[in-house]
């Protein structure tokens, strides 16, 4: 719903006299096409003046009949343009111009003050696709197509306004063809900044892994496609950053892929030609083919078919029941999956960890060992965004990575902020956050800040964000943690800067806040905030917590009862550590040994009896109730795995052992593998769930079928000890957040019995629930602690 304010009522003038009024429309307003949906309307409504894009949004005077004036306002309601939001209208009357005749749409203002929010990147639209697929069209196998209603923003923006001048276009001189139809408000492509064809605009050119050039335009293309056809890996430069492409369907160059980019298990996402080929090897429901199609584009984890049937490499996502699939967004993907006519696997270009790649020295110097071939072209990416990647969990929208298509995600504030605010987020699947005016901003995602890459990423983002909108921030609010390194940023920011004030909030707090934000909650609610580690206010490492919190503060009101990581760090990668930590605080060493559990009969004694010591001396461990933690000991207990590979695997694991069935057997699953997680003094007790566990495992073979309802009956207690702990707090809202809340089967199960018991849900919407988030619920608490 628009937020409308009406300083003067123009009703109270008569219906029929002649009047003049000023509108000023703010949200996504620029770059969408805006001005000419204004003209045209304008122009059907008899009515003259002028409509500008200027620093605030877009201002609008209208002159002519009253009632053709309301008309003019009411359809901003009913028929916005397609890409824009529109947050805030507000009009008054103002005085009669005398010699008002036509109406025209004035050049931008070039008021350096924004707060106009800028719009996401979006996929080709269909006027596009088709221009590019028409041979008689001046637009035919261009591969940088685009109009008002689609194509490149964020990454190609220097400033605002919005203008050409502002954009990675600048140096493009339009041809008479292209500027023809830029400068007609009749034309879709009027004001498109990124216009170009053929004669004008960037042109592709296919390099060597050294950087020679190998081909140009669309000889480019072509080679392209058959250097994929015969297995290479070639780089190639979307609209973001630089994928990793390789076929799908040939095994040898995707275990060549892994094998390059030393990436042993971690799926890989897949793009496909249109929705016929997506059904050939993904299952899903008619909501999630509506977020595969939606303009957005996102990678969409859907169920995947069995390889065999599907024709892709097993070792695209192997051991899990789930495949990242997308369909073209860019006229260049939709030329190239054309002439391919099969699956390819578009993996980001980088480096484990570090941000997406966006020029070709840099693939060049990084993955030159990587790549066969290079297919750039000589638009500059100024802004670098990844794919955004989505789950559906029943019918909802799970963002799991917020980038291209959604971000930056921009979220009307109707209380507004007295100064600029910076949050700087986590130390994993970093982004940041901005509030200033009536606006609150979350960034694409950055990344892992583990690396002088992603901290260089992280700058660069904070300039564009500082250049886009002049900001200066006067509060910094970063995580409690004192060695993330936003934290050490936000510190050193304070002490060079004098008089900005940092504020500190706790991880799982901001967790919970985030969700608040994008609902505009500042009450209490009940949070749980279930994750991998953050430091809590005890300096132990939560991750299973029920927190009581509002934007003051909170409450611990349950936990999981702390256990150790042993050898620190070392227990995430080695995950056996952590099941012997859990096995310690219930069994003596004589017990452990008589277990016949399959993965202890793998491991030395001597190295047992030696974390033993360690685990008693508390040497190098640290606390932590991380239910994160929880699922690689429980994934470890099952053989489910040895090493940690990629962060979130042993979720992916369980949620596939629980899912291989079909079929499950009720009776059995509630007799046999009904786990209890009972709570003493405020904690859930893992040691009684990690005893029915273990007694499930040593009583029988593990055959795959006992391995899923094992794995069922765990996230069933987790399942059971939210919706007990919510049905004791009934009359607060409930929120579900924290990256464990991934696992799509613990969070459909959470929501079915939330639902089924009447308790009242927050959605996250378009916000991550994992780390990806917490800077906007940093930015919620900074806003509410002025």
């Amino acid at each position: 719903m628009i937020e409308t304010r009406d300083n003067h009522s123009l009703s109270s003038l008569q219906p029929e006299s002649a009047a003049r009024a000023e509108i000023t429309v703010t949200g996504i307003v620029q770059g969408v096409g805006f001005r000419p949906f204004v003209y045209r309307y304008a122009k059907s409504e008899r009515l003259s003046g002028f409509v500008l894009n200027n620093g605030q949004g877009v201002t609008i005077e209208v002159q002519g009949l009253q009632s053709n004036i309301d008309s003019f306002i009411a359809r901003f309601e009913n028929s916005p343009p397609p890409l824009a939001r529109i947050d805030t209208l507000s009009s008054k009357p103002i005085a009669i111009v005398d010699d008002s005749q036509d109406f025209i749409i004035v050049a931008s203002d070039g008021n350096s003050n924004a707060v106009v929010a800028v719009s996401p990147d979006k996929s080709c639209c269909g006027d596009c696709l088709n221009e590019i697929n028409d041979p008689d069209n001046r637009h035919y196998r261009y591969p940088f197509t685009n109009c008002t209603n689609c194509g490149p923003r964020y990454t190609l923006i220097k400033a605002l306004p919005y203008d050409r001048k502002h954009t990675s276009m600048a140096n493009f001189a339009m041809c008479s063809s292209c500027e023809k139809s830029y400068l007609d408000p009749m034309d879709r492509r009027y004001h498109a900044q990124p216009v170009s064809c053929p004669q004008c605009g960037p042109q592709l050119s296919l390099l060597s892994s050294d950087g020679e050039v190998v081909a140009h335009a669309d000889i480019a293309l072509t080679e392209t496609v058959e250097r994929l056809l015969q297995g290479e890996i070639v780089a190639i430069k979307g609209l973001g950053g630089f994928h990793l492409v390789c076929d799908a369907t040939n095994h040898s160059a995707v275990e060549l892929l892994r094998q390059r980019k030393r990436r042993p298990g971690k799926p890989l996402a897949v793009m496909v030609n249109n929705l016929e080929m997506a059904k050939s090897i993904v299952t899903g429901s008619q909501f999630e083919w509506e977020q595969l199609t939606s303009i957005e584009r996102p990678i969409t984890i859907m169920t995947k078919r069995h390889s065999s049937a599907s024709g892709l490499s097993p070792a695209i996502a192997p051991g899990i029941d789930k495949l990242g699939v997308f369909l073209p967004y860019t006229p260049l993907h939709s030329l190239l999956l054309n002439e391919l006519n099969i699956p390819i696997v578009a993996t980001s270009a980088n480096r484990s960890g570090e941000p997406i790649i966006c020029e070709a020295k840099e693939i060049i110097n990084q993955l030159g060992d990587v790549v066969d071939s290079i297919l750039d072209h000589n638009r500059p990416i100024i802004n670098a965004c990844d794919d955004s990647v989505i789950q559906c969990v029943g019918d909802e929208v799970q963002v799991l990575r917020l980038a291209r298509g959604f971000a930056p995600l921009s979220i009307h504030n109707p209380a507004g902020s007295v100064s600029h605010q910076l949050a700087v987020g986590a130390q994993q699947k970093n982004s940041i956050a901005f509030g200033f005016a009536d606006k609150m901003v979350l960034s694409p995602h950055i990344g892992d800040l583990f690396s002088l890459e992603a901290e260089s990423y992280f700058e660069h983002t904070l300039a564009t964000f500082k250049r886009l909108y002049q900001f200066s921030p006067k509060v910094v609010i970063s995580d409690k943690h004192p060695e993330y390194a936003p934290s050490k940023w936000a510190q050193q920011f304070t002490e060079q800067n004098e008089g900005v004030k940092q504020l500190k909030i706790q991880h799982h707090h901001a967790h919970i806040l985030s969700v608040m934000a994008v609902n505009q909650v500042k009450e209490k609610v009940l949070g749980f905030s279930f994750d991998g580690t953050g430091l809590g206010d005890d300096q132990s490492l939560w991750g299973g917590e029920a927190l009581i919190a509002d934007v003051n503060g909170f409450e611990r009101v349950c936990h999981i009862k702390p256990f150790m990581l042993i050898g620190g760090e070392q227990a995430i990668k080695d995950p056996k550590r952590l099941l012997l930590a859990i096995l310690f605080q219930q069994y003596s060493l004589e017990e452990i040994g008589a277990l016949s559990l399959p993965i202890l009969n793998k491991t030395e004694p001597r190295l047992i009896e030696n974390l033993h010591k360690l685990w008693q001396a508390k040497s190098n461990c640290i606390e932590t109730s991380s239910i994160g933690r929880i699922f690689d000991a429980v994934a470890v207990l099952l053989g489910l795995i040895e090493k940690t590979q990629f962060e979130g695997q042993a979720g992916m694991l369980l949620e596939a052992a629980a899912n291989r069935f079909d079929k499950f057997d009720d009776h059995i699953a509630t007799e046999e593998f009904g786990y209890s997680l009972p709570v003493i003094d405020g904690m859930w007790q893992l040691d009684t769930l990690f005893k029915q566990l273990v007694s499930s495992v040593s009583q029988e073979t593990l055959t795959e079928q006992r391995v899923g309802y094992i794995a069922r009956g765990f996230m069933n207690s987790l399942g059971d000890a939210v919706t007990e702990l919510a049905k004791q707090h009934s009359s607060l809202p409930v929120v579900l957040c924290g990256g464990v809340f991934q696992n799509r089967y613990l969070s459909e199960l959470c929501i079915s019995k939330l639902t089924e018991q009447g308790s009242q849900r927050l959605m996250p919407h378009h916000v991550p629930i994992n780390d990806g988030g917490i800077a906007l619920g940093q930015l919620w608490y900074g806003l509410h602690h002025k």
